[in-house]
C-alpha cells in the first residue's frame, strides 16, 4: 500500500514542475497521516493535533497557538483585529504590507481599538525613532521576493518601545527569530510544507481587544467553537518530523539558483529569502507542465519561487532549473 502511495505521488509531481510559492510539491507524509477525523471526542484526532500545534510553537518559540479553517489573511485579520492597538506602524514592502495596511484601515474602522497608523517604506527603517504601540510588517515579501531579517523588525521595535506583529506566510519554517516577534499570523503551506486550508495565530500574551464579530474573535478559535482544519492539520503530521528534510530541499533550490543567476539577482544576498528570488529578468518556461509564479505585483523582472523539489528532501540538487530559461 505504501509503495502504491508513493508511486501515485511521483507520478503527480511529475506532472508538474512548480516554481511558486505555495503548496510545495506533493509529499507522501502529507497523505500518509491523513485519517477521518473530527474535532470533538475523536482522541486519535486530538493526539495529532495537540502534536503538531507543539511542533509550531517550538518552531515559532510562542507558548500559544489559534488555529482556524482559512487562508493567512483570514489569520492576519484575527491577528490585527484581537492585538492591535493605539499608534501602529507598518513596514511598507510590497503587495503583502499594502494587505495589512488595508486590514489595519478597516479594524481601525470597525472595532476603534487603533488610533494611527503610519505606513513606511523598509528603505526608511533605520531612520524610525518615534514610539508606537505596535510595529508590523512582512519579514518575506513575495510579490517583489525580498527579505527583510527579523532581527532589523527586532531593533525597530526596541527603538520604538513597541510591541511586533509579524505576517509571518512566507518565513515561517524557512527563516529565523520568529520569538522576536509577540504575534505571528501565518498558514499550513509555503514553509511548513502541508496542503492548503489551516491558519495559525501563535502569541505569548492573550490578547486585550474586545471583539464582538464571532469569526474573528480568537477566543472563538481557541475555544473550538466552529470546524477546525482537521484534513489540513492532518497533513502537517508527518511533515514536521522530518521538516529539516524538506527545508533542505528550499536551501538547495535557492542556493543553486544563486549561483545559476548571480548577475541577474536584484538584491544583496542579505536580502534574499529562503522561498524566492527576484531576477531582473524575464523567466519563460521550456514546457507545458511548468507552472510559473504570477506575482500580484508591478514587476518588470520574475520572482522564482524554490518549493518544486521538496518531495526529494535531501536528494534535492535543484536541477529543476532546467525547466525554465531566461527571456532573450
Amino acid at each position: 500500500m505504501v509503495t502504491t502511495v508513493k508511486k501515485f505521488i511521483l507520478n503527480k509531481n511529475s506532472k508538474k514542475k512548480l516554481f511558486t510559492p505555495g503548496p510545495a510539491s506533493l509529499l507522501f507524509e502529507n497523505i500518509s497521516s491523513i485519517e477521518p477525523c473530527f474535532g470533538r471526542g475523536d482522541s486519535s484526532y486530538q493526539k495529532i493535533e495537540n502534536n503538531v500545534l507543539n511542533k509550531l510553537k517550538r518552531i515559532s518559540g510562542h507558548n500559544k497557538i489559534a488555529r482556524m479553517q482559512g487562508a493567512a489573511s483570514f489569520a492576519l485579520e484575527i491577528m490585527i483585529n484581537n492585538f492591535v492597538y493605539g499608534k501602529l506602524l507598518i513596514i511598507k514592502t510590497g503587495i503583502y504590507s499594502d494587505r495589512l495596511f488595508t486590514m489595519s484601515i478597516a479594524s481601525k474602522s470597525n472595532f476603534k481599538k487603533i488610533k494611527k497608523i503610519d505606513y513606511i517604506d523598509y528603505k526608511n527603517i533605520e531612520n524610525i525613532f518615534n514610539k508606537y504601540d505596535w510595529v508590523m510588517g512582512c519579514p518575506v515579501e513575495t510579490s517583489v521576493g525580498l527579505k527583510i531579517p527579523i532581527s532589523k523588525f527586532n531593533k525597530l521595535k526596541k527603538r520604538c518601545k513597541a510591541k511586533l506583529a509579524l505576517d509571518a506566510t512566507a518565513s515561517i519554517g524557512l527563516e529565523n527569530d520568529h520569538d522576536c516577534a509577540d504575534v505571528l499570523g501565518y498558514s499550513s503551506c509555503k514553509g511548513l510544507f502541508g496542503l492548503t486550508g489551516a491558519a495559525f495565530v501563535a502569541f505569548n500574551s492573550s490578547p486585550n481587544n474586545k471583539i464582538n464579530q464571532f469569526n474573528l474573535n480568537i477566543h472563538n478559535h481557541l475555544e473550538k467553537k466552529m470546524t477546525g482544519p482537521y484534513h489540513s492539520i492532518c497533513s502537517l503530521n508527518d511533515v514536521l518530523k522530518n521538516h529539516s528534510d524538506f527545508k533542505y530541499a528550499v536551501v538547495a533550490n535557492k542556493r543553486f539558483f544563486l549561483k545559476k543567476m548571480q548577475r541577474y539577482l536584484s538584491y544583496s544576498i542579505s536580502e534574499q529569502p529562503n522561498l524566492c528570488t527576484l531576477i531582473d529578468k524575464k523567466i519563460i518556461k521550456k514546457d507545458k507542465k511548468t507552472i510559473l509564479y504570477q506575482s500580484r505585483a508591478d514587476i518588470s523582472g520574475s520572482v522564482v519561487c524554490h518549493l518544486g523539489e521538496v518531495h526529494l528532501k535531501r536528494k534535492a540538487k535543484g536541477k529543476i532549473i532546467n525547466f525554465i530559461k531566461i527571456k532573450e
